[in-house]
């Protein structure tokens, strides 16, 4: 009984916290100048703002007894959902991330050293 209240109450704070970061990301996605910080904005809505209300969402339906055998399903989904979104999501911005990059459409402004760049002369000269 104990463990269920725990279970209950630490999945509506992580609901919780994953809604006050989707406000912040948006917040950051309205206000942030560039592409980059943006897409850091982009990241942390879809990362925090759906990996904690999965987790969340996943103990609370563990503790509700009127599902039956359905809170294991259903918890399962939600948990190997955030497992896939925690692995997911970072791979996917880091690929926007470089290919933006490579194509030289954004540039990071303002720039105080560009290691990619200077990475892709030091293998051109190779050539």
């Amino acid at each position: 009984m104990i463990l269920e209240a725990i279970a209950y109450y630490a999945g509506m704070a992580l609901i919780l916290v994953g809604g006050v970061l989707d406000i912040i990301a948006s917040i950051g996605m309205n206000r942030f100048k560039n592409f980059y910080l943006r897409l850091h904005a982009a990241t942390i809505g879809a990362i925090g703002g759906g990996f904690y209300p999965l987790i969340g969402l996943g103990l609370v339906a563990l503790t509700f007894d009127w599902l039956g055998s359905m809170k294991y399903y259903i918890s399962g989904i939600a948990f190997t959902t955030a497992f896939f979104l925690v692995l997911t999501a970072p791979v996917g911005s880091h690929a926007l991330a470089q290919g933006a990059h490579k194509s030289r459409i954004v540039m990071p402004e303002p720039i105080i050293a560009d290691k990619l760049l200077e990475d892709e002369e030091k293998g051109a000269g190779k050539q």
